[in-house]
C-alpha cells in the first residue's frame, strides 16, 4: 500500500447508504473506520451493547439527539469485516427519509460522505480483496442476466488473480537463478539457455491462453451488437418483437414505419444480444426516413452481427439484393421471413446465401433457429466455462498483453544465442505486468479509474 493509500484509508471515518434509491422493507446505512464505535454510541441506543457480528434491536437517534426509527446494529470488529475496519450496519425502515436521516446522523456524528467504491477501495488496501477480485465486485453489481453474474463471481473467488500469481512466481524464480549465477558465477551456473527458453515459453503460452479466453470473458461481460437490417417490410420489427416477446416495435404493413433504430437486450445462453431494429433501407424516401436510414447504415457498420432480414415470398428486391452483396464479407446471418406466405424468394437466393434461415416471425421453430445461430456464431459451437475466470476489462487485457510482448522479446534473445543475462530486463517487464493485472503495482490513477464506477455504498 502506497503512503497516500494510507494516509487516505486512515483519514476519515466513513458512511453512506449501501441499498438502492427508493422505497423498501428496509434500508442499509454502512460505516467504517476508527470512529465506527464513537459514531455507533451517538447515533444507535440499544439495552445491550453491540457485539461482533450479532444483530441487536435498538433505537436509531437523529441529529437532534431524537428517536429516528426502530432498527437493527450489526457490528463488525476489525480486522475481521469487509473494509478490514470496523464497520457498522444500521438496517432501518425503507423509507427514503429514513435512510437519508439515519446517513445524516452518521456524518453529524463524525463520518464523512464514502466515495463512490470507496468500502471496496479499502478492502483492497486492507488485502481483503486482490484488485481482480475488486473489479469482479463492480461487475457483480453491474450484472444483468445469470451468466454475468456467474462469470463475476468466478472472478470474485480469486481464480484469476491465482492463475496470475502463479506465473508471475515461476518468472521470479527464473530471475532469481539468474541474479545468482551473475552474483556468484564460480558457485552458481547460469541456467541452461534451452532449458531456460522452455521455462519462459511455458509461461507465455499460459499467458496466451489467459488472453484467448479474454474475448469469451468480454462478451459474457458487454454482449454483443446485432444489427437487424433489411428493405422495407421485410418485418425487422416483427423479428424483434418475437425475439423479444414482448410488442417493443411497431409494426405496420405501410413501408417506412420505422424511422429510427430501436435498441432491446436478448439473454441467450452464455452471453447478451444487444438488438437494434433499424429503417428499412431503400431508395427514393423522404427526408425524414432518410435520416432513419442514415442511422441503420451507422448501426450496420458499428455492429458485430448483421442479421438480415428478406422477404421470402417474393423475389428480392434491389435493395435487398444489394444489402447482401455488401453484409457477404462480415459477421451475419440471414433470415428469409414470410416463408408462410411463399418462397420464392429463398428459392432464388444465392450459393452465398445457402445456409440461410427459412421460416416466419410467427413460427418458433424459426425463431429458435435465429437463436441458435446467433449462439453458434458468437460462441463458435463451445459453451463458456463460467467457473474459471476469465480476464475482464481493457485494463487486465493491456497488462497480459504486455507480458506477453516482454517474454516473446526474452525467448527472441535466447533463440539469437545472446548471454542468458541479458534477458533479465524483459522478465522484469513481465513480472511487473502480471503484478499491475492482479493489482501489486497499481498506482492511484489506476485505483481511481476503477473504483470511480462503483456506487456509493459499496
Amino acid at each position: 500500500m502506497s503512503s497516500k493509500s494510507a494516509q487516505r484509508v486512515a483519514a476519515a471515518t466513513i458512511a453512506a447508504i449501501a441499498t438502492p434509491p427508493g422505497r423498501g422493507a428496509i434500508a442499509i446505512v454502512r460505516i467504517s473506520g476508527e470512529q465506527t464505535r464513537a459514531i455507533a454510541a451517538r447515533v444507535f441506543v440499544s439495552r445491550e451493547p453491540l457485539r461482533d457480528r450479532m444483530a441487536v434491536l435498538g433505537t436509531i437517534v437523529g441529529r437532534d439527539g431524537a428517536a429516528l426509527d426502530e432498527g437493527l446494529g450489526l457490528f463488525f470488529a476489525a480486522p475481521r469485516s469487509y473494509t478490514g475496519e470496523d464497520v457498522l450496519e444500521l438496517h432501518v425502515h425503507g423509507s427514503p427519509a429514513v435512510a437519508s436521516e439515519t446517513l445524516l446522523a452518521a456524518l453529524a456524528a463524525g463520518a464523512r460522505l464514502a466515495e463512490p467504491g470507496e468500502f471496496t477501495r479499502r478492502a483492497f488496501l486492507a488485502g481483503k480483496l486482490d484488485l481482480c477480485a475488486a473489479e469482479a465486485v463492480g461487475d457483480l453489481i453491474a450484472a444483468e442476466h445469470r451468466s454475468q453474474a456467474r462469470a463475476a463471481a468466478a472472478r470474485l473467488g480469486g481464480g484469476l488473480a491465482r492463475e496470475v500469481e502463479q506465473l508471475r512466481a515461476r518468472l521470479q524464480t527464473l530471475l532469481e537463478e539468474l541474479a545468482a549465477a551473475l552474483d556468484f558465477p564460480d558457485e552458481v551456473e547460469a541456467p541452461d539457455a534451452a532449458v531456460l527458453a522452455s521455462r519462459i515459453d511455458e509461461v507465455r503460452a499460459r499467458i496466451a491462453e489467459l488472453i484467448a479466453r479474454s474475448e469469451r470473458g468480454r462478451i459474457v461481460r458487454e454482449g454483443v451488437s446485432v444489427a437487424i437490417v433489411g428493405a422495407p417490410n421485410a418485418g425487422k420489427s416483427s423479428l424483434l418483437n418475437a425475439l423479444l416477446g414482448d410488442e417493443r416495435a411497431l409494426v405496420s404493413e405501410l413501408a417506412g414505419t420505422t424511422r429510427d433504430t430501436i435498441e432491446e437486450t436478448l439473454a441467450l445462453d452464455g452471453f447478451e444480444a444487444r438488438l437494434i431494429d433499424t429503417a428499412g433501407i431503400r431508395a427514393g424516401a423522404d427526408r425524414l426516413e432518410s435520416a432513419g436510414i442514415e442511422r441503420s447504415q451507422a448501426a450496420l457498420a458499428g455492429a458485430r452481427i448483421a442479421l438480415v432480414v428478406v422477404d421470402a415470398s417474393q423475389a428480392p428486391s434491389a435493395e435487398a439484393q444489394s444489402l447482401l452483396e455488401r453484409t457477404r464479407e462480415r459477421e451475419r446471418i440471414v433470415f428469409y421471413n414470410k416463408g408462410d406466405l411463399g418462397r420464392a424468394g429463398y428459392d432464388s437466393r444465392d450459393e452465398a446465401e445457402a445456409d440461410a434461415i427459412l421460416g416466419s416471425v410467427f413460427e418458433e421453430t424459426a425463431l429458435d433457429a435465429v437463436r441458435a445461430a446467433l449462439c453458434t456464431l458468437v460462441l463458435r459451437g463451445e459453451t463458456p466455462d463460467f467457473e474459471r475466470a476469465h480476464i475482464a476489462g481493457a485494463r487486465q487485457l493491456a497488462a497480459a498483453i504486455e507480458a506477453r510482448r516482454a517474454l516473446t522479446l526474452a525467448l527472441e534473445a535466447l533463440a539469437s544465442q545472446a548471454p542468458v543475462d541479458v534477458i533479465s530486463g524483459d522478465l522484469l517487464t513481465a513480472v511487473a505486468a502480471l503484478g499491475a493485472l492482479t493489482g501489486h503495482a497499481a498506482g492511484e490513477a489506476v485505483l481511481d479509474g476503477i473504483f470511480a464506477r462503483f456506487c456509493i455504498g459499496k
